[in-house]
């Protein structure tokens, strides 16, 4: 129905940056939000950037400064470009699609993630 892939991680020094790609695709319509998220082994999945279909961006408190999401419609994508990245910032990255279904309630979508490793 709706897919999402994700891709750009990679292993990155700190300091360093490093911008992601969701490319999403299947039955899309009537998008509410598109958004990142990451885990990391034994953690919990949090929100780290949020872009609604209006264009309003929201960030997690850790990244504020250091990420910026931004979306094209036309090819239905969605970018984080991570500045300034911290050994912290190690985790899988999901891609995350909310849309209205046909019935009016909202529908949500994960990628299958992309791995981004902070090291030196």
């Amino acid at each position: 129905q709706v897919q999402l892939v994700e891709s750009g991680g990679g292993l990155v020094q700190p300091g360093g940056s490093l911008r992601l790609s969701c490319a999403a695709s299947g039955s899309i319509r009537s998008i509410s939000a598109m958004g990142w998220y990451r885990q990391a082994p034994g953690k919990q999945r949090d929100v780290v950037a949020r872009i609604t279909s209006d264009g309003s961006t929201m960030y997690a408190d850790s990244v504020k400064g250091r990420f910026t999401i931004s979306k094209d419609n036309a090819k239905n994508m969605v970018y984080l470009q991570m500045n300034s990245l911290k050994p912290g910032g190690t985790a899988v990255y999901y891609c995350r699609l909310t849309m209205n279904s046909s019935w009016g309630t909202l529908l949500g979508y994960w990628g299958q993630g992309t791995q981004v490793t902070v090291s030196s």
